[in-house]
């Protein structure tokens, strides 16, 4: 079991910047991807950012060059760094682990992004 708990979703005006945190209840060591999705209303779910446990990262070509995803094995904790954030970057966040053929997902954090 993998539990996932998200934190640092918040209101922020556009252009400014965010830093979520996905703590997990387990070593992350060897978890081999980390995800971050988001769902805005009325939309899909959709990949915003991915990192394996060798920090290759993959990111959705609508956050590229503004967000960064990183992890501390040490802390067992995934992050996501929001900067340059626009309107339609509104959406609630989840921390997303595959782990043992299982997929984890955390409660979700809420971003506001104001124009």
């Amino acid at each position: 079991q993998v539990q996932l708990v998200e934190s640092g979703g918040g209101l922020v005006q556009a252009g400014g910047s965010l830093r979520l945190s996905c703590a997990a209840s387990r070593s992350i060591f060897s978890i081999n991807v980390l995800d971050w999705y988001r769902q805005a209303p009325g939309k899909q779910r959709e990949l915003v950012a991915s990192i394996t446990n060798s920090y290759s990262t993959n990111y959705a070509d609508s956050v590229k060059g503004r967000f960064t995803i990183s992890r501390d094995n040490a802390k067992n904790t995934v992050y996501l760094q929001m900067d340059i954030l626009k309107p339609e970057d509104t959406a609630v966040y989840y921390c997303h682990a595959r782990w043992a053929l299982r997929d984890y997902w955390g409660q979700g954090t809420q971003v506001t992004v104001s124009s």
